[in-house]
């Protein structure tokens, strides 16, 4: 179980809009009941705590007046998940995560500007300032998520997403942090902009949502790979292919929480406890033991982070 930093740490996450609020109303208590824990302990490579109690609370009933992140901690710690890494999406998310991990052991931080945050901005620079500034505190330990997306952002904001994902490669390399990839339906322009400006000695493919081949490429510049909850959909064999020829030292495993919820779970709130089901998925794609699996991950997330305490 993770210990805070300090006696009494602000747990306030920042202030949910109306529309998030009306999701949490909506998902309170619909958290899936815990799948057997794990015998060898694991870390959640990429959760989003603050949207977590934002959009969902928190799963077993815990009392409303308790610290939230507390209660996240300790349910994923009780299901063999002891680590977790708090990923930023603009500068707020991004100040929070870092205070965040100033005060809880277990709790590591990323920092960035979403891809798709970064066509909105009306001062991109001012906030990549702000970024870089986080980025020099000792707790962050990534830049990210940052990378690109052409999915949700059409042509026009294409520029200021290149703009904002070369930037963060440059503070990932001047700070040493590893660099985590949000790449959806943009392989060829996330490879072509690592290529063209030298990749970090670390860069991490969070989510995964590549084939065989795909991972193939980043598999031999030396990326690793973190699966999420979408490698137990029965619509992804091309993401179990995947695993099956990723090295188990290139392996990690992740949440994205509240979102992507493992099967049968979909549609209901996602959290670190429920990182089991997405291991032992893994396990069975990959045909290898999950005690063996866990031990992997787990020294992964060492080498990619350095130690939460």
């Amino acid at each position: 179980m993770s210990h805070m930093r300090s006696t009494a740490p602000s747990s306030k996450s920042p202030t949910p809009s109306e529309k998030r609020q009306a999701k949490a109303a909506r998902r309170a208590g619909e958290f899936p009941v815990a799948p057997e824990p794990l015998a060898v302990p694991v870390f959640d490579s990429h959760t989003h705590l603050d949207l977590t109690i934002q959009e969902a609370g928190v799963p077993g009933g815990v009392d409303p007046t308790a610290d939230p992140v507390q209660a996240l901690i300790t349910a994923a710690a009780k299901n063999g998940v002891d680590r977790l890494v708090q990923v930023g999406v603009d500068v707020d998310s991004s100040r929070w995560g870092a205070d965040l991990a100033d005060r809880y052991d277990a709790v590591l931080a990323a920092v960035a500007l979403h891809p798709n945050e970064a066509p909105r901005l009306s001062d991109l620079d001012e906030a990549l300032r702000a970024i870089e500034a986080l980025a020099a505190r000792p707790r962050v330990r990534g830049i990210g998520e940052t990378g690109m997306d052409t999915f949700r952002t059409g042509d026009e904001g294409r520029t200021a997403q290149e703009v904002s994902f070369r930037a963060h490669i440059a503070i990932a390399k001047r700070y040493g942090k590893a660099l985590i990839i949000h790449d959806r339906d943009a392989h060829a322009d996330v490879l072509r902009i690592l290529d063209s400006e030298g990749a970090p000695d670390t860069v991490v493919l969070h989510c995964f949502s590549g084939d065989a081949e795909f991972a193939a490429e980043c598999v031999r510049r030396g990326y690793f790979l973190s699966f999420a909850g979408t490698v137990t959909f029965a619509s992804a064999g091309n993401l179990r292919e995947a695993a099956a020829i990723t090295p188990p030292e290139l392996m990690m495993v992740e949440t994205d929480a509240p979102y992507l919820t493992p099967a049968p779970h979909r549609g209901r709130p996602n959290a670190s406890y429920l990182i089991p089901i997405t291991v032992r998925a893994l396990a069975a794609a990959r045909g290898v033991d999950v005690d063996e699996l866990c031990a992997g991950i787990s020294a992964n997330g060492e080498r990619v982070f350095g130690p939460w305490s």
